[in-house]
C-alpha cells in the first residue's frame, strides 16, 4: 500500500502530513505501508520526513508572485512556462514507476505537479485545505479531487458536496506535554502567569519589535518564553539583556526555535499564547484549550491569516491584533485584561475547546484507509 503526500514545503505543510502518517502507522501496522512526499527542496521538512521514514521526491514547482514589478511579472512567466510544466514531467515519471495507490495534497504551489501528473495518471487525489480562504493551488486541483478535507467551517470556493470538515491535523505529541518538565527545560521561575509568544516557524521581526518596546514592564507582571526565530534569535537576545534589569533577566526565556518536544511542555506550561494566524497554531493552540492574542501575518496569501484569525475570534477563544495596531502598549494592555480576568480566562479557554478537534489526523487516517481497503 502506497500513500505519496504532496506539498507547498512549509511547516504549515509538513507538519499536518506528519500527524497523519502517525496515525496512518498506528491504524494499519501491515508492513507493506509505504508513504512517500513529494515537493520542493526543503532541508528542513526533508529532515523532519526521514524522521518519519517517508521518503521524499524533489520536483521544481513555479510560484506566483504577487508583486506588480516587471521582474516579477518576468518571473511567473518563466515558472508558468518552463519551470512548472518540466515539474509535471518530473513528477509524471516519478509517479509512474512509483504507482501510489493514492495521492493527498496539502496544498501550496510545491503539490502542483504532483497532482496535476496524478490526474492524468488516475490515480485518486485528495486534498486538504488549512485556511478558511483555499489557496490557488487547492482551487486548481479541486476539479479532479474526490474529497476536500477542510478545517474551518464555511470554507470557501469548494462545492459544498465534495467537503468533509474535519479540522487541521496535529500531531497528538504536542497536547501532552508537562509544566514540571517545561519548568527544567526553560529554567522557569514561576509566581507570575506565563505568556508564550511564537511568530510562527521562522519568528517575526516586527512581532519581536513590538515585544521589545514593552519588555522590561511586561517582565514586571509575567514570566515569558519567546521564540524569535533562528534568524532574529542572536539580536532579540543582544538587545533584551541591555533592556532587562537584573531582577527581571530570570523571567525572559528566548530560543531561536521550538522542536517538537520543547513546544509540548512549553504549550503546558503557558497560561496565555500570543501567535501568527497560521492553522496549524490555531488549532493547535484551540486543542490545549488556551487563551490567546493572534496577530495575523498581512503579507499572506489570499490574506488567509486574517481571515483565520478572525474566524477563530468569532467562537470568543482569541483576541484578533493586526498589525496596523500593534502598539506596544496597546498589546500590554489587551493581554493584561485577560489573563489577570479569570472568569475571562476561562470562558475563553472552553471557547478554545468546543472549536476544537484533536482527532482531524485520526479521522483523515481512517478515511483513507477505508479507502484503499474496501
Amino acid at each position: 500500500m502506497k500513500i505519496l503526500f504532496a506539498g507547498g514545503g512549509t511547516g504549515g505543510h509538513i507538519f499536518p502530513i506528519i500527524a497523519i502518517a502517525r496515525e496512518l502507522r498506528q491504524s494499519y501496522t501491515e508492513k507493506n505501508l509505504e508513504l512517500f512526499y513529494m515537493g520542493p527542496q526543503d532541508r528542513f521538512g526533508d529532515v523532519l520526513l526521514s524522521q518519519e521514514g517517508i521518503k521524499t521526491f524533489t520536483v521544481k514547482a513555479g510560484k506566483l508572485r504577487r508583486s506588480n514589478s516587471p521582474a516579477a511579472f518576468f518571473q511567473n512567466l518563466s515558472d508558468l512556462l518552463f519551470v512548472t510544466p518540466l515539474g509535471i514531467c518530473k513528477a509524471f515519471k516519478i509517479l509512474f514507476f512509483l504507482s501510489p495507490d493514492l495521492i493527498f495534497s496539502k496544498g501550496g504551489y510545491g503539490a502542483i505537479p504532483a497532482t496535476v501528473a496524478g490526474r492524468v495518471l488516475r490515480i485518486p487525489v485528495f486534498l486538504h485545505e488549512s485556511d478558511i480562504v483555499p489557496g490557488k493551488a487547492n482551487r486548481s486541483a479541486e476539479k479532479f479531487a474526490l474529497e476536500i478535507f477542510t478545517s474551518f467551517p464555511f470554507t470557501q470556493y469548494f462545492p459544498p458536496k465534495k467537503i468533509l470538515l474535519v479540522g487541521n491535523p496535529i500531531r497528538k505529541r504536542l497536547l501532552s506535554g508537562s509544566r514540571k518538565e517545561a519548568t527544567q527545560i526553560f529554567q522557569l521561575v514561576g509566581g507570575k502567569p506565563i505568556l508564550l509568544i511564537m511568530g510562527g516557524s521562522q519568528g517575526a521581526s516586527r512581532m519581536n519589535d513590538m515585544l521589545l518596546g514593552i519588555l522590561e514592564e511586561a517582565l514586571n507582571q509575567f514570566e515569558i518564553i519567546h521564540q524569535a526565530g533562528e534568524a532574529n534569535f542572536k539580536a532579540v537576545e543582544g538587545e533584551a539583556k541591555v533592556m532587562i534589569s537584573e531582577a527581571n533577566l530570570p523571567y525572559y526565556h528566548p530560543v531561536p526555535f521550538l522542536d517538537e518536544n520543547e513546544i509540548r511542555h512549553a504549550y503546558a506550561a503557558a497560561d496565555f499564547i500570543v501567535n501568527r494566524a497560521g492553522s496549524g497554531s490555531i488549532f493547535e493552540i484551540a486543542s490545549l484549550g488556551k487563551p490567546s492574542i493572534l496577530i495575523p501575518l498581512p503579507e499572506s496569501a489570499q490574506n488567509h491569516q486574517v481571515e483565520n484569525a478572525y474566524a477563530y475570534a468569532l467562537t470568543g477563544a482569541a483576541i484578533v491584533l493586526e498589525e496596523a495596531n500593534m502598539r506596544p502598549h496597546f498589546f500590554l494592555e489587551r493581554v493584561r485584561d485577560v489573563i489577570f480576568d479569570q472568569a475571562e480566562m476561562e470562558r475563553m479557554s472552553q471557547a478554545a475547546l468546543r472549536f476544537a478537534k484533536p482527532d482531524a489526523a485520526r479521522i483523515i487516517a481512517d478515511y483513507l484507509l477505508t479507502y484503499l481497503l474496501q
